[in-house]
């Protein structure tokens, strides 16, 4: 081995000593129960959808009904100072017989206070309440079942990034034994050469593929990093957060898989948030109805008011209190609204309408997208298997060219593109593998499944 050779070889082990030192950090298992554990707490689309559940849950409760009464308490005070002045003109003072002098009060007080309470209560309402509450708790359903889509789009998205994660973790370890028979074939090659058995191209041939292998080395652990990155994002863990992901799948069995199909159209998530809005409009053309009837409300009352007047010229100052109490029934009954009412019956009406060709053209997506969900799994299935079977095939074909090659039978060109079958043959099963599982995860959330089944 020349000098030239032997610095080439230095140097690419050192950097490759570098780069997996920074990244070869003891990581912990995140597993498929822990990674849906983490997500389902911290998410921020799902912490979102929660809390827009409490919003619905809040507007669903009594105290949003309409159906309790209302109390109104009020309470005033008034302050009045003055100074009054009476005169008597041509008066004569039967007392002393002379005219009657000017009269004045300085600084007359007069204070006014009041409380009272006022109670009005609905007795009936044309019905307009009741199916308001109705249509409020039918709200409460749709909101969860839409939290329960969100949900859905969340797990698929975050095995979508796992899945990723375990596809560039498996070639990962296909292009490290890859480079290291690389290397092994430069050290032969090497020896090789000092021993006159082939020439200085086969060596720089060997080299060239060792830096070609060690690019893709490269490339595909950044691609790795980059991956988990995105997966603690969904985790909303730190960005920087070392882990390993399980590699190990398992499908769906045939039998329930079909099971789950047959439940569909029960169990899909937008048909069930489809006939909730169906409920909902037509709540509203019965609440928009109520205003044919008429309304019966109870009102009642306290109050309370005091006086304080203060002398005045030809009455001396008092003190008035008074206490009130008053109850009664009213009855409202608009005959004639300008057709306000039988505008909104007509438009809640259109709108059911409209929910109705809604719902029959959801239907019909939603038939044609499991059927494209069903053939698509059923296809990446079947490459799947194919893949395997052309794994082991190009592995006893790679095996056989390297026996041969060590015996001078073969060229460095051939052995190299056996290499380089194999490497294909095993990242495509490794995508292949992916790829099932999504489709198959795909199929799960439109039959209504997938967060029913076990990862």
């Amino acid at each position: 081995m020349n000098i030239m050779d032997h610095k080439y070889n230095i140097t690419l082990k050192l950097g490759f000593f570098l780069f997996f030192i920074s990244f070869n950090v003891a990581a912990q298992q995140l597993t498929k129960q822990e990674a849906i554990r983490l997500t389902l707490e911290n998410n921020f689309g799902i912490l979102i959808a929660a809390n827009t559940i409490e919003i619905a849950k809040n507007n669903k409760g009594v105290l949003n009904s309409g159906y309790l009464p209302t109390l109104i308490g009020n309470a005033g005070a008034n302050y009045q100072s003055g100074t009054t002045n009476t005169s008597f003109q041509g008066a004569i003072d039967p007392n002393t017989g002379q005219s009657r002098s000017d009269i004045e009060i300085k600084d007359a007080e007069t204070q006014r206070f009041n409380a009272g309470l006022n109670l009005n209560y609905t007795l009936f309402d044309g019905l307009g309440r009741f199916y308001n509450f109705k249509r409020l708790k039918e709200q409460y359903n749709l909101t969860e079942l839409q939290a329960r889509e969100t949900i859905e789009n969340t797990i698929l998205q975050l095995f979508s990034v796992y899945y990723e994660v375990a596809r560039l973790s498996e070639n990962l370890e296909i292009l490290e034994e890859t480079l290291h028979i690389s290397r092994e074939r430069v050290t032969r090659s090497n020896y090789q050469f000092e021993y006159g058995q082939n020439t200085k191209l086969n060596v720089l041939n060997a080299q060239v593929d060792v830096a070609n292998d060690s690019i893709n080395l490269l490339n595909t652990r950044q691609q790795l990093v980059n991956t988990k990155r995105d997966l603690n994002v969904i985790l909303n863990e730190g960005i920087e957060k070392s882990f390993e992901v399980d590699t190990v799948l398992k499908f769906i069995p045939k039998i329930q898989l079909d099971e789950y199909l047959t439940k569909s159209t029960e169990n899909n998530v937008t048909l069930l948030q489809n006939e909730s809005a169906l409920q909902i409009s037509d709540y509203d053309i019965k609440v928009s109805k109520s205003g044919y009837l008429p309304s019966v409300g109870l009102t009642g009352s306290y109050g309370w008011n005091e006086n304080r007047n203060p002398p005045s010229t030809f009455f001396p100052g008092n003190v008035s209190d008074t206490y009130t109490i008053a109850a009664g029934v009213n009855l409202t009954w608009n005959l004639f609204d300008g057709g306000t009412t039988i505008t909104r019956v007509k438009n809640a009406k259109i709108a059911l309408d409209n929910q109705e060709i809604i719902k029959s053209q959801v239907t019909k997506e939603i038939e044609r997208n499991i059927a494209n969900a069903l053939g698509n799994y059923r296809n990446r299935l079947n490459i799947y298997k194919i893949q395997q079977q052309n794994v082991i095939t190009n592995q006893n074909n790679f095996e056989r060219s390297q026996e041969r090659f060590k015996l001078g039978q073969i060229t460095s060109i051939e052995f190299r593109q056996a290499q380089i079958n194999l490497i294909l043959a095993e990242t495509n099963k490794n995508s292949a593998k992916y790829d099932a599982k999504i489709a198959e995860l795909q199929l799960l959330q439109l039959t209504g499944q997938l967060l029913n089944v076990e990862f």
